[in-house]
C-alpha cells in the first residue's frame, strides 16, 4: 500500500468508527452488504452525521459558520479530489467514484441549514426537509449500489425515496421529545407538542406505513450485494415503528422509544434466512 492509498483508507477508517459510535443499527445494516460496499456506506453515514451534529449538538458554538465552512470545505474537496478532514476526503472519493450528483449534496446540505431556521414546518417545507435530509441519502446509497448502471438507477429511485421518507418520519415520531425540548423543532405540519393526541398519531402512521409499503417493490430489486443490508435496515425501523404504533402518544413525548441490540441481531439471522436460503 502506498502512501496515498494509506492515507485514503485511514479516512475510511475514520468514517467507519463513527458509523459504529453513533448507530448500531446502521453499522449491522452496513455489515450485511456485500464487502465492496462496507466502506462507501460509512463515508456517506460519516458525513451526513457530522454534518448534522453540527447543527443538532455545538450549541455554543457558531453553528451557521461551521456548517458554511463544512460545505465550502465539501465542494472544495469534491473539485480538487482531497481534503485533510478524513471524513469529508472519504466521502468526496465515493462522491467522484460513484458519480453522485452535487444537487443531492446540495439537497441534503440545505435541509441541515433549514435546521439553522426552521423550529416549525408547513406541508412544503416539511416535505423539503425529508427530501433533503433522508431522500437524498438514500440515493447517494443508491448511486454505490448500483455501480454505474444508469437504468438500474433510474428504475429504483422512487422506492429509495420512499424508504428513506419513511425512516425519517420514523426518527421524528421516536425522537419528538428531544427535538422539542432541546432543539424547539416540530416536524410534521399543523402539529402543537402540547396537544399530540391519538387521532394526529395515527394520520402520520397512516402516511409512514404508505411510505414503506411503497418501498418494498424496490428492496427486492436491489442488487443482490446489497438487498440483504437494506432489508435488515427496513426490518429494524418497520420493527420501530410497530412498537411506537402500539403506544399512546403521552409514552412517546415523555420517552424515546428503543429498540434492543438482542432484537436487532435477531432481525439480522431472520433476514438472512429470508434472503439467502429463500424460507418465507
Amino acid at each position: 500500500m502506498n502512501p496515498k492509498e494509506l492515507f485514503d483508507q485511514t479516512t475510511f477508517e475514520c468514517s467507519k468508527l463513527i458509523t459504529q459510535r453513533y448507530s448500531t443499527s446502521f453499522t449491522l445494516g452496513i455489515k450485511t452488504l456485500d464487502q465492496k460496499f462496507h466502506l462507501p456506506v460509512y463515508a456517506i453515514y460519516g458525513f451526513v452525521r457530522y454534518a448534522d451534529e453540527i447543527v443538532d449538538t455545538f450549541h455554543n458554538q457558531d453553528k451557521e459558520k461551521l456548517l458554511a465552512r463544512f460545505k465550502k470545505d465539501t465542494y472544495e474537496a469534491i473539485d480538487s479530489g482531497i481534503s485533510l478532514n478524513p471524513v469529508i476526503h472519504a466521502f468526496q472519493l465515493v462522491v467522484n467514484k460513484y458519480k453522485i450528483e452535487k444537487e443531492l449534496i446540495e439537497a441534503f446540505l440545505h435541509s441541515m441549514e433549514m435546521d439553522l431556521d426552521f423550529t416549525t414546518y408547513d406541508d412544503s417545507k416539511y416535505h423539503e426537509y425529508i427530501y433533503g435530509s433522508a431522500e437524498v441519502v438514500g440515493l447517494m446509497c443508491l448511486r454505490v449500489f448500483c455501480e454505474g448502471d444508469e437504468a438500474e438507477y433510474e428504475r429504483l429511485k422512487g422506492p429509495a425515496c420512499k424508504l428513506g421518507a419513511a425512516f425519517q418520519k420514523v426518527n421524528f415520531l421516536r425522537d419528538i421529545k428531544s427535538d422539542y425540548e432541546e432543539r424547539g423543532r416540530v416536524y410534521f405540519p399543523g402539529v402543537d407538542f402540547h396537544h399530540f393526541d391519538a387521532m394526529i398519531k395515527g394520520l402520520i402512521e397512516e402516511d409512514i406505513q404508505k411510505d414503506f409499503d411503497e418501498s418494498l417493490v424496490g428492496i427486492d430489486q436491489l442488487p443482490n450485494g446489497a438487498k440483504l443490508g437494506v432489508r435488515v435496515a427496513y426490518l429494524y425501523y418497520q420493527k420501530l415503528f410497530d412498537k411506537i404504533k402500539g403506544l399512546p402518544p403521552e409514552t412517546i413525548t415523555h420517552t424515546r422509544i428503543r429498540i434492543p441490540n438482542s432484537k436487532k441481531i435477531s432481525l439480522l439471522i431472520g433476514s438472512y434466512f429470508v434472503n439467502k436460503l429463500g424460507i418465507t
